[in-house]
Order: C-alpha cells, then sequence, then structure tokens
C-alpha cells in the first residue's frame, strides 16, 4: 500500500456495479463446468465400475476412491465457480464464505482422493508422480488459503485460493491436453481410433497431459497474481 501523507480518512470503496462484460470469464467457465461434470457425473453415480472411463481393475482400493475423488471433486468444481463470482461475493458476502466453506473441505477429499488413486497409475511412473504432485499441491495451497483467511491475511487468502483454483481446474484443463496431445503423439487417431488402440505413443500423451494440465494452469495463476492491474481513471490527487 501506498503511504499516505495526509491524516484524513482513506476514501470508501467504490460501490459503482461491476458490469457483466469486465468479468466476461465466469459464464463460458460456469458453462464448461456444467458440461464437464454432466459428462462426467453419471458415469460414477450409479457405482458402477463398467461405466468408468479408465480401467478400476487396480485392486479393491482403487475405485472407492476414484468415486470419492470425482463426487468431491465436482462439488469442489461447483463451489469454486461460485467463489469465482465477483457478483455473489460483492453482493452476498455471507454465501462466498459458505460456498468457501464447501470448497476446503471438498477440495481436501479430492485432494486426499486424487493421491490415492496417484499410486495406481494406467500409464506408469510418470503419471504416478504427476498425479501426486498435483494432490499434494491442492491440499498444500488449499490448507494454506484457509488457515490465511482465518487470521485474516486476506490478500494471501486471495493468492493461494487462486492457486488452488487453478489446480482443481487441472482436471477439466486434461480433456484438453489429453486430446491435443494424443493428436501430436498419435496423427489421425480422432479420425481412426484403431490407431490409438496399443499404440506406445498413447502412454507418453497421457504422462504429458498429467503433467501439462496442472502446470500450465499454475503458470496461469501465478501470471495473474502477479500481474499490474490495468489504472481505471487517473490517480485522486493528495489534498
Amino acid at each position: 500500500m501506498a503511504t499516505e501523507t495526509t491524516t484524513a480518512p482513506a476514501p470508501a470503496r467504490s460501490t459503482r456495479k461491476v458490469r457483466w462484460w469486465r468479468r466476461p470469464w465466469i459464464a463460458p467457465l460456469a458453462v464448461v463446468t456444467a458440461l464437464f461434470l454432466v459428462s462426467t457425473l453419471p458415469r460414477y453415480v450409479g457405482l458402477d465400475p463398467s461405466l468408468s472411463l479408465v480401467p478400476t481393475d487396480r485392486g479393491p482400493v482403487f475405485y472407492p476412491a476414484l468415486v470419492t475423488h470425482i463426487l468431491a471433486g465436482s462439488v469442489m468444481l461447483s463451489a469454486a465457480v461460485l467463489q469465482l463470482w465477483p457478483w455473489l461475493r460483492a453482493h452476498h458476502p455471507r454465501v462466498h464464505r459458505w460456498s468457501g466453506r464447501v470448497y476446503v473441505a471438498s477440495a481436501i477429499v479430492t485432494g486426499i482422493g486424487a493421491l490415492v488413486t496417484a499410486q495406481f497409475p494406467s500409464s506408469g511412473v510418470g503419471q504416478q508422480v504427476a498425479n501426486t504432485f498435483l494432490g499434494i499441491l491442492l491440499l498444500a495451497t488449499t490448507l494454506l488459503g484457509f488457515r490465511a483467511v482465518r487470521q485474516r491475511r486476506f490478500g494471501d487468502h486471495r493468492e493461494w485460493m487462486i492457486r488452488s483454483t487453478a489446480l482443481a481446474f487441472s482436471i477439466v484443463a486434461n480433456r484438453f491436453w489429453s486430446t491435443a496431445l494424443i493428436v501430436a503423439y498419435v496423427p489421425g487417431a480422432l479420425t481412426d481410433p484403431d490407431l490409438a488402440f496399443g499404440a506406445p505413443e498413447i502412454e507418453g500423451a497421457v504422462v504429458a497431459s498429467a503433467w501439462v494440465s496442472w502446470i500450465v494452469n499454475l503458470m496461469f495463476a501465478e501470471w495473474w497474481i502477479h500481474r499490474k492491474p490495468k489504472k481505471r481513471g487517473r490517480a485522486q490527487k493528495v489534498r
């Protein structure tokens, strides 16, 4: 904060309504999240392993951990959208606080589930290490953000929760990166799925996607945190 040379009280925070086009990303984010959940959840709510998007024959612990991870993750992503909605934060702070508590609780469960499922990789140790790091970082950033808000360090809280949310949405980003990398590793795989079956390059694409999906998100979060905000009009002169 800049130092002041006057004893006059700081000006009150502007109460001007923020127009929706100043936050154009919230609606697309909500739509993408909804589409992701609609396409994923039905396969797991019935607890039928045969509907799983990934093989479940990895021991008795894997499928329960996977279902827990996905169900808790669905709550986490839904709460994250509410947390990122500026209008809700400004006009309904109590709802914002409660959705934040839901986010923290579900993120902890999701992170623990990720740590368990990561130990049963389908594509080797590279995927195992990537998903283990993701689970640890999701837990760490979420808990650090929660501790910061409990200590009323709201600036630190905001930064840690931005990182946590970026990691949370890496599962959504993984859908994009896995498709893009499979196309890069196995050209023609989308038009001819038979090319993908048994191709050794697929494992490389899966491992690369496991790393890229959360690293790129985290890099974007760091850029967002440390970017220089645009000046909104000329600064008021100190009288």
